[in-house]
């Protein structure tokens, strides 16, 4: 599980000229090799930042600029020198740009929808054993550890089925009800400001600060990785800049260029989430815990026990996430019923009236024509789109059950005849808020298939139905968001649909492959390492409350956790309440929840990168509008391709030579 935010429009979307004298290419045109060489590309690079984000912090920022702006530039780059040698070249549209971005977005989507972070580690060796094995309901049985052969086969026989699952409706929720689907929208006026004269200087000049800081982020991290020694306890990353009383409580800047990126990208209100979460718990609510040891949990336990202080740490973040998540789930299906019924209401009391238009409306009306033909021109029929869910769906029920035994076939049936009613949901809420709900429908169908499988087997049945229904629900959002995006960059429907089906099998592969370079250079899942794997830990955990119950919560831990969960809801109902004036500055609990678990510095991290992004907009907010999701991508990226030499260092035992570490001056 993690949380994604989704980036504000970047460029200005004005056209310099119209729409109506623009050739549109066929769908099959606007496929190219090219474009497919690229997205694989560049799905594999997100693949690896989605996955080093997912285990370290879970907190995923959305990367759809990045992967757009990336397109544009590596192919202008490639047909400008093409043109130079004296080659010609088809010209780069900005149909071809919808479907590279449709292609990487499907690609790396997979990384976090596949419970690579998540749900598939949870049913780990080492995950069972830092629970413990004498604790209730975490059985030595219900372990399945990662293996390429395994999770590749998992992602091909779970992924495409979002994908059917809601093609038949797509003119419903893009034409019909006229969903906005914001990220969707953005990107495609992104897409669109790419390919008109002003446009390309502009994105141009982000490309040059995208390379600049992408190369600056590289160097730093190959610098610090001289001075990172052997263990989890040397270098930058544990430098206690406030001192070292706060670094005891995790309060210190680590120099990630990563989370710092990501504080530019995130929205301000997020990152001070964050930041707040972090003062409640490491601030305040874990040094109090702490002086109860020896009354309420034994004051000898381990740092990383269940029935100590690190109980009290995971349960009470899953209250927090839970509490978010399902008063968000009951908002989105009240507000999708609501406009639903507008939507309905307005259909059947149109007055009967003769409109006169003026230039500008006729003009308007024209285009809006124009697109709607483009759109329902190269349609996907229903009969094909019914016939390849309910194919992939028995494939998929016979495949699953000899992957994870426990999950029987038909409860991977009774999923996949919930699956679309949910997916629908969720993509219709995400067109209204851009807020995905994925990882909460699959935590209730964690809970609900971990408690009806019981014991013996329970909790492995309850993490993969999770990555299933995460998987679905997803990529049927995601298809939703590329279909409005495609409609206003005059691309096919047809187009978006293959590009995502190849986008997916890209993922299908790439997304393992990735992860299990991780998985074989890094010390996964150590909760005292940099890739913690925050949500192995905690979804293993709800998959043994679904079948244990509470009964084995430390003293006190039950109440806090009510505590916490009826808090997640007030707050959000505060905020939804209160004048906009107001509520923006009432703190999200799902950004809340994640440093109670993980630590505090990668708080301060996002902060830092907040103040920058608060300055800068203060000195330049034009400049910052246009080129802070580029410097933020230049950090992310240019840490995260240093994550593949630092891997192959790791598995040829190449330690950093230095270990620079931080300890109290004695007295001589």
């Amino acid at each position: 599980m993690g949380t994604e935010i989704s980036e504000t429009l970047l460029l200005d979307p004005s056209h310099d000229d119209g729409e109506e004298s623009e050739h549109v290419p066929e769908w099959k045109e606007q496929i190219t090799i090219r474009g497919l060489v690229v997205s694989a590309f560049l799905g594999t690079l997100f693949c690896i930042i989605t996955h080093k984000l997912n285990l370290t912090v879970g907190i995923i920022p959305s990367l759809n600029v990045a992967a757009g702006l990336l397109g544009f530039f590596f192919v202008k780059t490639w047909t400008t020198f093409l043109y130079k040698l004296g080659f010609f070249t088809k010209p780069f549209t900005r149909q071809e740009n919808t479907v590279i971005q449709t292609c990487v977005v499907a690609c790396y989507g997979l990384a976090f929808s596949g419970g690579f972070g998540s749900s598939l580690i949870a049913m780990d060796q080492k995950t069972y054993e830092l629970i413990g094995p004498d604790y209730p309901g975490n059985r030595a049985e219900d372990v399945k550890n990662p293996s390429l052969g395994w999770m590749i086969g998992f992602m091909f026989v779970v992924s495409f089925l979002g994908l059917f699952s809601l093609v038949p409706l797509r003119k419903v929720m893009v034409l019909d009800y006229k969903l906005t689907y914001p990220s969707g929208t953005a990107t495609a006026m992104l897409i669109n400001s790419f390919h008109t004269k002003s446009g390309a200087e502009l994105a141009g000049n982000q490309v040059r600060q995208l390379g600049k800081y992408l190369s600056i982020s590289f160097f730093w991290s190959c610098f610090k990785w001289f001075f990172s020694g052997i263990g989890d306890s040397c270098g930058f990353d544990n430098f206690p800049s406030f001192g070292l009383a706060l670094f005891k409580n995790t309060f210190y800047f680590d120099f990630s260029p990563t989370y710092v990126g990501c504080g530019l990208i995130c929205p301000h209100l997020v990152n001070c989430s964050v930041l707040l979460g972090a003062i409640i718990s490491w601030g305040f609510l874990w040094p109090y815990v702490s002086t109860h040891a020896g009354d309420w949990y034994p004051a000898d336990l381990g740092n990383n026990d269940f029935k100590g202080l690190y109980g009290y740490k995971v349960f009470i973040s899953i209250a927090l996430i839970l509490g978010d998540g399902i008063y968000n789930l009951v908002k989105i299906i009240l507000i999708t019923a609501r406009e639903m019924w507008r939507a309905s209401s307005r259909r059947n009391s149109l007055p009967v009236v003769t409109e006169i238009l003026d230039d500008e409306s006729s003009q308007q009306q024209s285009e809006k024509k124009r697109k709607d033909e483009i759109f329902l021109k190269d349609g996907i029929p229903t009969w094909f789109a019914a016939s390849g869910y309910v194919g992939l769906a028995a494939i998929s029920i016979a495949t699953i059950p000899i992957i994870f035994p426990p999950l029987k076939w038909y409860l991977v049936l009774c999923s996949y005849i919930l699956a679309p009613f949910l997916a629908f949901c969720n993509s219709y809420g995400t067109g209204l808020t851009d807020w995905s709900l994925a990882s909460t429908y699959g935590k209730i169908g964690l809970f609900i298939i971990a408690a009806s499988v019981g014991p013996n087997g329970g909790v492995i049945a309850g993490v993969a139905s999770c990555a299933v229904m995460m998987s679905i629900v997803a990529t049927a959002a995601d298809l939703m968001q590329d279909f409005k995006t495609g409609y206003l960059t005059l691309s096919s429907a047809k187009s978006m649909f293959v590009s995502q089906l190849i986008g997916t099998a890209m993922g299908c592969v790439i997304a393992p492959l990735t992860f299990w370079m991780f998985w074989t250079a890094f010390d996964i899942g150590s909760p005292d390492g940099p890739y913690k794997a925050p949500y192995a830990v905690i979804f293993r955990e709800m998959a043994i409350l679904g079948v244990e119950g509470f009964s084995e919560l430390p003293k006190h831990c039950l109440a806090m956790c009510g505590g916490f969960f009826v808090a997640a809801l007030a707050i959000n109902l505060i905020r939804d309440v209160t004048p906009k004036k107001f509520s923006q500055y009432i703190p999200i609990p799902m950004a809340m929840a994640v440093p109670f678990y993980i630590g505090a510095y990668f708080a301060v991290d996002m902060f830092i990168g907040t103040v920058i992004l608060f300055v800068w907009e203060k000195l330049n907010r034009k400049g910052s509008e246009d080129y802070a999701g580029a410097v933020a991508s230049g950090l992310i990226c240019g840490d995260g391709i240093w994550t593949i030499p630092s891997a192959v260092l790791s598995i040829l035992r190449i330690d950093p030579p230095i270990c620079m570490y931080f300890g109290p001056s004695t007295s001589s």
